[in-house]
């Protein structure tokens, strides 16, 4: 998966950091509980109810790199519709929507 420039001058400019934040995200996923599978849609779901689109569009292709099938993915936009309310889950959805594709 190709990083976000953002992220890579981030890296670049403040190398322990970056690698101190990695490291922590390692360190949660690894004594956590839950598959990778599971982890994946948590995740996308958080930065979906936060409505954080880079967040969406990086945590939709982690999905699909852990196995995650794109109508499961969708599926976190549909959930959002009576939580988030319907013109936060369609934002969703399009976010959603921009890495892999509706039927």
């Amino acid at each position: 998966m190709e990083l976000p420039k953002k992220y890579i001058n981030f890296s670049d400019e403040y190398p322990e950091i970056a690698a101190a934040y990695e490291n922590l995200g390692k360190s949660i996923s690894e004594q956590g509980k839950l598959d990778t599978k599971t982890r994946a849609l948590v995740k996308l779901a958080l930065s979906a109810g936060s409505e954080l689109e880079g967040g969406v569009h990086a945590h939709v292709r982690k999905a699909l790199e852990a196995g995650v099938e794109p109508d499961e993915i969708r599926e976190i936009a549909l959930l959002a519709i009576t939580t988030l309310g319907f013109p936060k889950a369609m934002k969703i959805l399009t976010w959603i929507e921009d890495i892999a594709p509706g039927k």
